[in-house]
């Protein structure tokens, strides 16, 4: 049974000091901030029976500390002995010192009734902690003040670990910050590790904060298989790509009226449910970053797959009969061997007069003038490539040339032709669809027009059914010509090689699972892509502080404009005082650029304005 609580008595409720006023079911305390409560008498623990005429006169003692825990050591007492033996009398002054000696911990721990005098070792452990605790807000105190005096030392980055931490995205707050008065997000950790040089501005924390890994793979592939493949080393073969490409994965040439598309035979190494495969699931995709690239497949995979690195290349071939009219009329499908010449697009403009390219040239413009009279879509964009050389970046532009047309309208009748395979012989595949675009206002002309019209376009799906993809004028349509780098590509060559040996390809569930598990992690690669692009274009703009060049007015709505800049394939809002037509040129100066917030400040040149224009 508990014993009674008297009126006037020094309690302890919540850590804090109280005095019982009145004692009914509920006790009745007053509080030092003279807030009375009830509370039940469980709710308090009894310091002194009083009584306490006021709370004012709980005042710090003096008195023997130090003599009473040597005498008591390793012993056990009361409150009111070690209030009488440290303070010399047991009243509510001292029962109140003597219950802060409990809390405090470093001589005494317990309960009023059963206090525990602690050890020497215990003590002499305790007081290295709290000198050491002392030291380290010492010296954090010290490094907040060189902080904000934008100053650090080498000896600072344990304590910048948290910073970092959520700039790079792998937590959601920061002492630091905290403790500075700033918000607690990740542009503004970037921020400030850029401002204290801890960061310089070849950091991009974008691929880190979307989760993803900045090396490769290391599962080990096992040796390419020894099989039967058609011999096609006769034919002229072209794997045509951007100058330092290193890995094409597919080629073309042309046997009469048939086109060959040939493909890096990755399905014949990646074996669905393989270590190499649940890995290339997992990524989804290559990470394709202005600093390098990140391979979904280990290394291993590329030298032996890539087309062109040795003199003849296996690949897994799609061999289209086309009509006049550029359509697919017929498909042959069959592990090569063939012999690639590797050129650039530049190369290959050169020789598109002459065969084959020629005779390319013109497949491929008969099958984009059938995709036109289906609406397909076509957009005409402004590309660049962002090189790092040396710590210095460089944008290149990438010129709209006529070879660059004809690969892609040959990798989009391969993936045609690779959905209607599989449809003919009923094999579950990872089709690629779109709706058809939204309605929207009248399109402008020019790159306006095109900034309009690529708004309406629906998003691509992966699904098992082959529905249309509006976008293309296709009627069926799958990604088949990148499996070096895309997981669903290989996901397509791993169905149709199943079908070509005879072995039971992935059911229908099984392909959706895998559709399912790159979706998740594509929109995170895309934006690391893109937003690292933007940091490295901005880095470049900060490397070249006197920047100027023109803009094109692509958008304009409430005052609001948003000027395309083609040498730099960035699209950002400036302040236009007066009006003018879409599609007009603006020559541009650039103001200032605010990396951490992927922001780029630009004015028409040779006005200074004060408006908003952050990009």
């Amino acid at each position: 049974m508990e014993a009674a609580i008297p009126q006037n008595s020094l309690v302890l409720y919540k850590k804090q000091p109280a005095c019982v006023k009145r004692c009914r079911d509920k006790l009745e305390i007053l509080l030092p901030q003279g807030k009375m409560l009830k509370v039940r008498p469980k709710d308090v623990i009894l310091l002194h029976p009083g009584p306490v005429s006021s709370l004012d006169q709980l005042q710090p003692q003096d008195g023997e500390v130090e003599t009473a825990w040597e005498l008591l050591e390793g012993g056990i007492t009361t409150l009111a002995d070690l209030a009488d033996l440290a303070y010399g009398a047991f009243t509510p002054a001292t029962a109140w010192s003597a219950w802060q000696l409990l809390e405090d911990g470093l001589y005494f721990r317990g309960s009023p009734g059963r206090i525990r005098a602690c050890s020497a070792q215990e003590v002499d452990r305790e007081q290295d902690r709290r000198r050491t605790r002392a030291a380290q807000e010492e010296a954090r105190a010290a490094f907040l003040d060189r902080v904000r005096a934008g100053r650090i030392v080498a000896a600072d980055a344990p304590f910048l670990e948290d910073v970092e931490q959520l700039a790079l995205g792998r937590s959601g707050k920061s002492r630091v910050l905290r403790e500075l008065g700033r918000r607690e997000d990740p542009e503004n950790a970037h921020s400030l590790l850029l401002e204290l040089g801890y960061w310089d501005e070849g950091v991009n924390p974008y691929p880190q904060r979307f989760g993803l890994t900045s090396t490769g793979p290391e599962v080990k592939l096992p040796l390419l298989p020894r099989e039967e493949r058609l011999d096609l080393t006769h034919l002229p073969a072209f794997a045509i790509d951007d100058e330092g490409s290193r890995h094409p994965d597919d080629a073309l040439s042309l046997e009469g009226n048939r086109l060959w598309v040939h493909v890096a035979d990755v399905a014949a190494l990646v074996r669905p449910g393989s270590a190499a495969d649940l890995e290339a699931r997992r990524r989804g995709f290559s990470l394709y970053l202005p600093e390098g690239t990140v391979p979904m497949l280990p290394p291993r995979a590329a030298a032996t797959l890539a087309l062109g690195l040795d003199a003849v290349s296996p690949a897994l071939s799609f061999g289209l009969d086309l009509d006049s009219q550029g359509r697919v009329v017929d498909v042959e499908l069959a592990p090569t061997e063939v012999r690639v010449t590797r050129i650039t697009y530049e190369e290959a403009q050169a020789q598109i007069a002459q065969e084959p390219l020629r005779s390319l040239h013109r497949l491929s413009r008969s099958s984009q003038e059938r995709r036109l009279s289906k609406n397909a879509v076509f957009i005409e964009w402004p590309e660049v490539r962002i090189l790092l050389n040396d710590h210095r970046v460089h944008i290149l532009p990438m010129p709209g040339l006529e070879s660059r047309d004809m690969v892609a309208e040959a990798m989009l009748m391969a993936g045609e032709a690779a959905a209607r395979y599989a449809l003919e012989r009923g094999i579950p595949f990872p089709f690629t669809t779109q709706d058809s675009a939204g309605e929207g206002d009248e399109i402008p002309d020019g790159l306006a027009g095109m900034r309009a019209r690529r708004l309406t376009l629906r998003r691509s799906r992966f699904t098992t059914s082959a529905l249309p993809h509006a976008g293309l004028g296709l009627d069926a349509y799958a990604q088949a010509t990148s499996p070096l780098r895309r997981y669903l590509d290989l996901l397509a060559h791993q169905q149709l090689r199943a079908c070509l040996r005879g072995d039971r390809p992935l059911d229908e569930q099984e392909v959706l699972e895998r559709v399912g598990a790159v979706m998740a992690v594509s929109d995170g690669v895309r934006r690391a892509e893109r937003l690292s692009a933007r940091h490295w274009t901005l880095v470049f703009l900060l490397q070249n502080p006197d920047w100027t060049g023109e803009g094109i007015l692509v958008h304009r709505q409430n005052g609001r404009c948003m000027v395309l800049i083609p040498r730099l394939g960035l699209e950002v809002p400036v302040h236009v005082s007066r009006e003018l037509p879409l599609n007009s040129s603006l020559p541009l100066d650039l103001e200032s650029v605010n990396l951490a917030r992927l922001q780029a400040r630009f004015q028409p040149l040779g006005r200074k304005t004060d408006g908003p224009g952050e990009g």
